[in-house]
């Protein structure tokens, strides 16, 4: 999911969703496996800095010396604000609200270059293929454009660079855009893609010009500030992904009529284009993301097809209607209580019929604002179950109680001291 998560926001008044609640907790926990190993990809993620609160830059990405510079965070959460505008260029990040802006080629005397450099989510996997794309824009105001631009992937060693305003040519870049490819849109945003094998030691990734500037080619651009001859280009949508990760749409399972459940992975940069839905039996697709919400009135089959580096894979979920399940949630909200009310350092959930609670024995505690307060497993003895909140600050709760199944209840609890 792009951007930052809001929680969402339950009253004791409303009526609590509680499938979609409980399914967020799934996605975020469950779910969260590395598949975009870089992170902070599409520049949304901002930090600001305290001495100098004027000056931002993104999450996870600094330079390569610390001390030496690399790039600057074109965004519209900064103030002022630098997107579209700015003083460079004029342009929309290729997705969200933010992307970099860095210099590979300068013929100033200091031959100043940036290199970003932004620590991965993960260490690579040895001997495993991985599949690299960014996309990049030429600003407008740059004089020419150059073909040399590329990604090294490195272990600690990249702390021993310690003088990256000048080019760096002693590494040699895992994947580089082609030779007399010369990229000088201005308009549009162009894909650099590649794919390579790690050694497996991997946990940074630096990016730039690897090359002399005798082994740059380039072409004129904007001739208006020669004879100054510079590049800036923009960066924007960085993902690095196992090129053989397995599609994935989700475990087939079940929903009351009216349900949602989530499909797929948790959107991210890079995997969320290479994924396309399709619900049978149609053939048009339905959605291009890595995961996303499904509500099906009947029984229903998607089906998501994965395109990484040109390698294609596919994988079905089917979203059941459980008709049965309705019923007995029905009687389960009318029979289930919970007492005292209001509760102090305790209380008690009950029901006259423990059939109906059989296999109910995960509970959950939501506040007001939406957020998952306390989880624990509990056991019902003779319909009863009893619950310690000593720790629980006074206020208003939902209570959920949920099965193997993904059947679950709720009930409204207020807590005093």
């Amino acid at each position: 999911m792009r951007g930052n998560r809001e929680y969402l926001n339950f009253h004791c008044s409303r009526k609590i969703n509680v499938t979609c609640l409980l399914l967020i907790v799934f996605v975020f926990k469950v779910k969260g496996q590395t598949v975009n190993y870089i992170n902070n990809g599409s520049f949304e993620e901002v930090l600001t800095n305290t001495s100098t609160p004027m000056f931002y830059s993104a999450k996870y990405w600094s330079g390569t010396d610390s001390l030496k510079y690399y790039g600057e965070l074109l965004s519209k959460n900064t103030s002022p604000i630098k997107v579209p505008l700015c003083g460079y260029t004029y342009q929309w990040p290729r997705h969200g609200n933010n992307h970099l802006i860095t210099t590979p080629y300068s013929n100033h005397t200091y031959n100043k270059r940036g290199y970003p450099r932004n620590r991965l989510k993960a260490v690579l996997k040895p001997g495993i293929a991985y599949c690299f794309s960014m996309y990049v824009n030429l600003s407008n105001n740059s004089t020419i454009g150059i073909d040399a631009i590329g990604a090294y992937f490195v272990n600690s060693t990249i702390d021993t660079i310690t003088q990256c305003n000048y080019p760096i040519t002693y590494v040699t870049p895992q994947l580089e855009n082609p030779s007399n490819n010369i990229i000088a849109d201005t308009l549009g945003w162009v894909l650099i893609r590649g794919q390579f094998t790690a050694v497996g030691n991997e946990k940074y990734a630096m990016i730039g010009n690897f090359r002399t500037d005798a082994n740059t080619n380039t072409v004129i651009s904007n001739p208006t500030y020669s004879p100054v001859l510079a590049s800036d280009y923009l960066l924007d949508d960085i993902s690095l992904i196992e090129l053989n990760l397995p599609a994935y749409a989700g475990r087939d399972t079940s929903i009351s009529p009216g349900g949602t459940i989530f499909l797929g992975r948790q959107p991210d940069v890079g995997i969320d284009e290479a994924c396309v839905w399709y619900k049978l039996p149609g053939t048009v697709p339905i959605d291009t993301v890595a995961g996303f919400w499904v509500n099906p009135a009947i029984t229903s089959t998607y089906v998501v097809v994965q395109t990484i580096c040109g390698l294609v894979k596919s994988d079905t979920v089917v979203v059941h209607m459980n008709l049965v399940g309705l019923e007995k949630i029905k009687m389960l909200n009318s029979e289930l209580k919970i007492y005292p009310v209001p509760a102090g350092d305790y209380f008690s959930i009950g029901v006259t019929n423990d059939g109906l609670l059989k296999g109910f024995n995960n509970l959950q505690i939501i506040n007001s604002l939406g957020q998952l307060i306390r989880e624990e497993e509990i056991k019902f003895i003779e319909g009863q179950a009893k619950v310690k909140t000593i720790e629980i600050s006074a206020g208003c709760y939902s209570v959920i109680l949920k099965n193997e199944n993904g059947e679950n209840v709720s009930k409204k609890l207020l807590i005093t001291k």
